[in-house]
């Protein structure tokens, strides 16, 4: 183990969806944690996406088009593939993204954001695209996000084009995963609403209090919206990243459990 891990010997969860948690996953090993995947979410595309389709063969007609996660990225690209709409039209449009996770979704495919928002939530992004009145903007993204982002577009005389285009479950369970979460960890991470409520639907089915868990783990999440829904559901975050990435996160953890005594409300 290099010297400079500083995470080394704790046992840290990440719930983030199986296809996505490997950046987080390989951040926290290489600072020495035992990482516990215990995916909370699965990313489900919906059944239709006609609406999205009609929208890409206009593109045209729109001044922004906003992404606020990679998986809108991708699923949004892919659809544009499969009727044929090629990706240097979205190039030619106005595009904002949420974070640099979504930015980079965007880049590898040849489309460079005109803005990325320093705070990484939905009020920076709407305050961030200058004046919006009368103008019309697309937005595929998960279905049931918080409307913050939209009915701040719509304050400032937008016209927008909201389309879920899919959805977060709760997957099934990974018996190891349970197991080594009963028996006690030090960490469990949040990295988005989604995932603070499907650990919470897991540790219920697995007979555990998620209010109470086995070791009294730190709670830690990724920024300030993850962390109050945390609060909603009786959680009590312990750690907040203030960046809100992946990396972000890897740092706040670092910052607490060097601490002489770090203590956890949990």
């Amino acid at each position: 183990m290099p010297e400079a891990a500083r995470l080394e010997g704790l046992r840290i969860v990440v719930t983030r969806p199986e296809a996505q948690a490997q950046g987080l996953a390989q951040a926290l090993q290489a600072e020495g944690a035992t990482v516990i995947l215990l995916p909370a979410v699965e990313i489900q595309v919906s059944p239709d996406l006609t609406t999205l389709e009609q929208a890409l063969r206009r593109l045209e007609a729109y001044d922004w088009v906003i992404f606020t996660s990679a998986n809108a990225v991708e699923i949004t690209a892919e659809r544009m593939q499969r009727i044929g709409v090629p990706l240097a039209q979205l190039a030619g449009r106005r595009v904002a993204a949420i974070g640099p996770a979504t930015a980079a979704a965007l880049t590898t495919r040849g489309v460079q954001p005109d803005f990325v928002p320093t705070e990484f939530i939905g009020e920076s992004l709407a305050r961030g695209l200058g004046p919006l009145q009368g103008k019309r903007i697309l937005l595929p993204r998960a279905e049931g996000a918080r409307q913050a982002l939209p009915a701040g577009l719509v304050e400032q005389g937008a016209s927008v084009d909201e389309i879920g285009i899919y959805r977060a479950v709760t997957p099934p369970a990974p018996p190891a995963g349970l197991s080594q979460l009963a028996q006690g960890v030090e960490a469990v991470t949040f990295t988005s609403p989604s995932t603070v409520e499907g650990f919470i639907r897991l540790a219920r089915q697995a007979g555990l209090d998620p209010r109470d868990l086995p070791g009294n783990p730190c709670l830690a999440c990724i920024g300030p919206i993850t962390a109050a829904a945390a609060g909603r559901e009786g959680l009590r975050p312990d750690i907040v990243a203030s960046r809100y990435t992946a990396d972000g996160l890897v740092e706040a953890l670092i910052s607490h459990f060097q601490q002489e005594v770090p203590a956890c409300s949990n």
